[in-house]
């Protein structure tokens, strides 16, 4: 994009990161609670796997989201996709396996949340990723 569109999605980041500023205090003084990462760390983590020109929706920043939480040490996780939401379909379920090659323990499952989806193939999605995820804390 042109130099002023940069400038301006530049200083509008700015602007949030320090209206996130007072909530990243405190969460550093918890011991239960990690600060989120930043906009400009999420990305180096999300383009070791895609392009940040991914313009899908969610794009890269899905990516980065289940990256961040592997780097934290979370590998259970759950991508919900609503309401046949098409980018979080090819970014989120296309990710997954990737991410599984490189983080052996990564136990994720896209759930569909849409008037398509049975009930039941939802509920029984999460207790299979649940009992993976149970396994996985025995094997430790």
């Amino acid at each position: 994009g042109s130099w002023s569109a940069k400038s301006l999605g530049q200083l509008f980041i700015n602007y949030v990161e320090n209206q996130r500023k007072p909530m990243i205090e405190a969460l550093e003084q918890s011991r239960h609670f990690s600060p989120p990462v930043s906009i400009e760390q999420k990305a180096r983590l999300a383009e070791e796997f895609l392009s940040l020109g991914n313009q899908t929706g969610e794009g890269w920043f899905l990516t980065a989201e289940m990256l961040e939480l592997l780097h934290d040490g979370v590998p259970n996780i759950v991508c919900v996709q609503p309401f046949a939401c098409l980018p979080n379909h090819v970014t989120g379920k296309g990710i997954v396996g990737t991410l599984r090659e490189h983080f052996s323990q990564a136990n994720i499952t896209a759930i569909d949340y849409d008037p398509g989806a049975s009930e039941v193939n939802q509920v029984n999605r999460l207790k299979l990723m649940l009992t993976n995820a149970f396994a996985s804390l025995k094997k430790e």
